[in-house]
């Protein structure tokens, strides 16, 4: 059973066009995903799946490994899927996927997502989670919350604050979904042909698909916060995020 990071990357984007490749603390962004990535105990490799040559060249200029896929792919897990095809991934391998615009990603997540597959074998997928810290992330729909049950399978992904309290005076901690999944190719090939589901199409969250169909999805909690860059502007942000760690 072989662990690979496969990062999705395109350069078109209506919020930040060339997103990978914009500079953070002189370095380009995919950079700084690809080298955090590999630092993972378990990691047998890490592999940049894009649909330009730009994102390509960059890659291979610092070392890395990229694939060339299909510019028709209709989302990040499509163009990892199509990335693990062509790399002849066995079903039982796991597969992590990271989103190429979290610079900050801390490989102790990748090990700790990881760990559950080698104990429980019928698992097929597990993603992300931080508590709460910046109070605003709970009311604003750009940070999704989740919720889970006791042994930690999601209940549900929300762009709302979930769980919202009756009583005003009512105390407990929130948690952010961190955009990192790992399943194992022969689920991530199903899942990938599932349909789309209601409460996906509403949330716009692909992560539902999976619970609508009766799919789990383990959630592990990580003390390491993963901000993502949406937007020019919170450069300046993960910049001073890095200088403090």
């Amino acid at each position: 059973m072989k662990v690979v990071v496969i990062i999705p990357s395109r350069y078109g984007s209506s919020r930040f066009e060339g997103k990978p490749l914009a500079l953070i603390a002189g370095q380009p962004m995919i950079k700084w995903v690809y080298e955090r990535s590999k630092q993972g105990r378990n990691i047998s490799d890490v592999v940049v799946a894009t649909d330009d040559a730009r994102i390509l060249c960059a890659v291979e200029g610092f070392g890395g490994k990229a694939i060339m896929t299909s510019a028709e792919n209709r989302s990040g897990t499509d163009r990892v899927g199509e990335a693990a095809g062509k790399m002849g991934l066995a079903p039982e391998d796991i597969i992590i996927n990271i989103q190429g615009d979290q610079p900050l990603i801390d490989s102790r997540c990748l090990d700790a997502l990881v760990e559950p597959f080698f104990t429980e074998p019928d698992l097929a997928m597990s993603t992300l989670a931080y508590k709460i810290l910046d109070t605003r992330e709970i009311t604003d729909p750009k940070d999704v919350k989740v919720t889970f049950n006791n042994r930690g399978d999601a209940l549900y992904f929300s762009r709302s604050p979930i769980p919202c309290a009756r009583d005003a005076n009512t105390r407990f901690d929130t948690y952010k979904h961190l955009g990192v999944y790992a399943y194992t190719h022969r689920f991530l090939n199903t899942f990938r042909h599932l349909s789309e589901g209601v409460l996906e199409r509403i949330e716009k969250l692909e992560q539902l698909r999976a619970l609508e169909h009766g799919y789990r999805i383990r959630v592990l909690v990580s003390p390491y916060d993963s901000p993502e860059v949406d937007l020019p502007e919170d450069i300046h942000r993960i910049e001073a995020a890095l200088k403090q760690r």
